[in-house]
């Protein structure tokens, strides 16, 4: 390795890639070629990272069905987005099993990037075929666009937070949940009363919480049975 050699980071002095040639059998040609290919290399996946940056701001214009505590407008994906990244990590030391927080802040940051072409559903309404059909497409092409090993790591995570199976997973999801609940309890019920939700829905779907936290699933429980009991949930 030329790091043998003299510094990669930095300048190689003529004498220590003279040696390295020698001793390698390459000619100067070869390894300044490496050298520029590399650098090339570089430029264009710091390009497709700053291009997909720019294309996922596209999230901040996708409206969700709640809206924040003590606001009249509706939360946007992007906000979303950070307020469950900021929630699992309050939560952390509640999941049911060893998790690795940075994987699931990961999951979370990128969970809904495929809203930027599907658009949201009220998860009440968004298990369907179509529905997730849009959405896979929307993630695949977003991420696509990222360099090549970047790109199939989001992936794979994007596809294990969808199939809730993993500690990380299932912990994500529950964390997924717990906002959109805060939105509706701490907001007269708004959205559930707009969509037509009812307490049988609201109990069934968002009991997904209990598999990533049964701690954090009773204390929600009770915030539901009081919106049931003051009336915000029928």
């Amino acid at each position: 390795m030329l790091a043998s050699y003299g510094r990669l980071d930095g300048e190689v002095s003529f004498e220590s890639l003279h040696l390295y040639c020698k001793a390698e059998g390459y000619t100067i040609e070869q390894v300044a070629a490496v050298g520029v290919n590399y650098q090339g290399e570089i430029v264009d996946n710091i390009e497709k990272i700053l291009s997909f940056i720019v294309e996922v701001e596209k999230l901040k214009n996708v409206h969700r069905q709640t809206k924040p505590v003590g606001l009249e407008r509706f939360e946007n994906s992007a906000e979303h987005s950070w307020h469950v990244c900021l929630t699992a990590l309050m939560l952390k030391d509640y999941a049911n099993d060893e998790i690795d927080i940075n994987r699931v802040i990961k999951m979370l940051l990128i969970h809904d990037l495929g809203e930027i072409d599907a658009g949201d559903t009220i998860v009440y309404k968004s298990e369907t075929h179509d529905v997730k059909a849009q959405e896979t497409a929307g993630i695949n092409r977003i991420l696509s666009t990222l360099p090549g090993e970047m790109s199939k790591e989001f992936l794979e995570l994007w596809y294990e937070f969808e199939n809730g199976e993993t500690a990380d997973a299932r912990f994500a999801k529950a964390i997924d949940r717990v906002t959109p609940l805060l939105h509706n309890i701490h907001g007269g019920g708004h959205s559930w009363k707009t969509h037509g939700i009812t307490k049988e829905q609201v109990f069934s779907v968002n009991q997904r919480i209990e598999k990533g936290s049964k701690e954090l699933w009773s204390v929600m429980r009770n915030k539901l049975e009081d919106a049931v009991n003051a009336g915000i949930l029928e």
